[in-house]
């Protein structure tokens, strides 16, 4: 529960400050560990390129007690770096999910 009231007070102050106009700072995210691993990843049609973008394939996400299904959308693309899609690492028995990012390559 104290975690809960953490992030809205978290969500309450970055949109104050937003309101002001001065950019918000950003939080990182607390990693959540799960018991059950996602399910098998779902297949999904992927469109053909888009110029300036990169394709962020679906994934899983943890969502109150269950995994659920997120689509794939584009992203767009950094110059000189690579997409690395979100995924699920299993550690000894407790998942938790490495969020898609940019990385130099």
């Amino acid at each position: 529960m104290l975690i809960k009231k953490a992030l809205l007070a978290a969500l309450i102050a970055t949109g104050a400050i937003g309101a002001v106009g001065i950019a918000p700072i950003p939080v990182q995210a607390a990693t959540v560990y799960v018991q059950s691993g996602p399910p098998p990843v779902r297949e999904e049609i992927v469109p053909g390129p888009r110029r300036g973008y990169a394709w962020a394939p679906g994934h899983y996400e943890w969502r109150g007690h269950r995994h659920v299904w997120v689509r794939g959308y584009w992203v767009r693309e950094r110059r000189g770096h690579v997409w690395v899609p979100h995924r699920w690492v299993d550690d000894g028995g407790r998942w938790h999910q490495e969020p898609g990012h940019w990385e130099r390559g």
